[in-house]
């Protein structure tokens, strides 16, 4: 019989707490563009540059924050940002229907790094007046975690 391993927690409460603050600021200042109309939010270049810059900051915030949760909870190491989500939702931190909604994120994060010659305004004002939730819930999920 095997002994029983128990595993310590070695998170870096810092650097939770400065990513759940990123995330939670970004959200703050993109309802404020959502609240936009959304064709004075397409005509505004500085509304679109701030949601871009906040939306993409509230992303990598995200899965910095769950890669570090993973790694120090001995989950393994993530491949990409989409298997961050799986191992949150293979070691019980995020659960699985709202992980299969948030996973799309990782690919939203590709085309604002890699694809952002084709991100519209009017597909970005349209995600942020639609998805600033999942961050909340995320973070909200993260904290009950973290706090076990």
């Amino acid at each position: 019989m095997k002994p029983l391993r128990r595993t310590i927690r070695l998170y870096n409460l810092t650097l939770i707490i400065e990513r759940l603050n990123i995330i939670r600021n970004s959200v703050k200042r993109l309802k404020l563009l959502a609240e936009m109309p959304a064709e004075e939010f397409c005509r505004d270049e500085d509304a679109v540059d701030i949601a871009e810059n906040r939306l993409r900051r509230a992303i990598e915030a995200l899965f910095d924050l769950g890669r570090h949760l993973v790694v120090k909870s001995g989950a393994g190491v993530p491949s990409d940002y989409r298997s961050v989500i799986e191992l949150l939702v293979e070691n019980n931190i995020l659960p699985e229907d709202f992980a299969r909604h948030i996973a799309g994120m990782a690919g939203y994060r590709n085309r604002l790094i890699h694809d952002y010659n084709k991100v519209t305004p009017g597909e970005l004002h349209q995600l942020i007046k639609t998805r600033l939730s999942d961050f909340n819930m995320f973070c909200q999920y993260i904290t009950d975690y973290v706090q076990k």
